[in-house]
């Protein structure tokens, strides 16, 4: 039998021991082990916990709002009396219903104009100039600022005789109900929620526009593009999945205000949103089962403008090259 020679540990230097064939380590034949046996269930161990909370927090109290919405709870009782789609007939031949959907059209347009404010100083800001970075964080500032703050820092703003009647009065313009007035509070309103929530559009903003390759700015420069031009052909074209965020995020924002009106005036002289509506059914009058059916309504109504804003706008994968 063959075999070979490996030094010992009391042997000398260069003795060697009889070692047989058959104690020498063979290498394994098999090799690494194939991506595809690997075992198919090794994730889910890690996914179960976020997948718990997510079905416990979100999906189970979706469900239990739908049947709520088919009763006449009142919050209180334990008797749930089954009433199917009447809370709905009730909802939509309500007067006010199609009022406070109106009132939301002042936010949309808001975040409308919120977003191209926000995309100008997010344009502006990623070229290099001087004090960018401060500009950022006062831009960003008040969207750090706690909604209950800003509601009683902006009564005293629009309060008659207040800071912002006091700048106009400089330039000769008479002081206005700008809270009491109908056709002004939604106006006003919604210019505070510009003022709040910009920073959170600026900050994606900027983050999208700092991705695109400095390659592209460099070529349209040797071409000679303008500002606007490079904007129009190599911002707005990188940043769109970006700005259909935005839109998606402003829509849902704008049919779901409640902090800023609810606080300053509380839904007072033409200024009630839906979401106010709904919460003032539920704990002023006690009706759970209606409320609960507006709140299914103003669901469904975001996740349709949700599909449809994605069906007419959607996402294009941008080669940034």
């Amino acid at each position: 039998m063959s075999a070979f020679r490996v030094a010992g540990p009391g042997a000398p230097p260069g003795a060697a021991q009889a070692v047989p064939r058959r104690h020498r380590r063979r290498p394994s034949a098999r090799g690494p082990r194939p991506a595809r046996s690997q075992r198919w269930y090794t994730p889910w161990p890690y996914l179960l916990a976020p997948l718990a909370l997510l079905v416990l927090f979100t999906y189970v109290p979706v469900v239990n709002m739908f049947l709520y919405s088919l009763t006449d709870w009142d919050g209180f009782s334990p008797a749930k009396n089954f009433v199917g789609a009447g809370n709905y007939v009730d909802l939509f031949t309500r007067p006010r219903f199609l009022q406070v959907l109106t009132v939301s059209l002042f936010y949309l347009a808001g975040s409308a104009v919120q977003m191209v404010v926000a995309l100008y100083f997010a344009t502006v800001l990623s070229f290099g100039i001087r004090l960018r970075n401060l500009f950022k964080g006062i831009l960003f500032f008040p969207y750090l600022i706690n909604g209950v703050a800003i509601g009683f820092v902006f009564l005293y703003f629009f309060q008659p005789g207040g800071t912002l009647d006091t700048v106009l009065g400089t330039f000769g313009v008479e002081p206005r109900l700008w809270l009491g007035d109908p056709d002004l509070v939604n106006t006003s309103l919604a210019g505070v929620s510009v003022w709040r929530f910009m920073g959170l559009n600026l900050v994606l903003f900027i983050g999208a526009i700092q991705s695109i390759p400095p390659q592209l700015y460099e070529a349209a420069s040797l071409d000679g593009a303008s500002r606007w031009q490079q904007f129009r052909f190599v911002i707005a074209p990188s940043i769109k999945p970006i700005i259909s965020l935005s839109a998606i995020l402003a829509i849902s924002g704008a049919l779901s205000v409640f902090e800023i009106p609810f606080i300053m005036t509380g839904g007072s002289n033409n200024s009630e949103t839906f979401v106010i509506q709904t919460i003032k059914l539920a704990f002023n009058f006690n009706k759970v089962g209606l409320a609960s059916a507006a709140a299914v309504v103003l669901l469904a109504i975001v996740l349709l403008v949700t599909w449809l804003q994605r069906l007419l706008v959607p996402d294009e994968r941008v080669e940034q090259s």
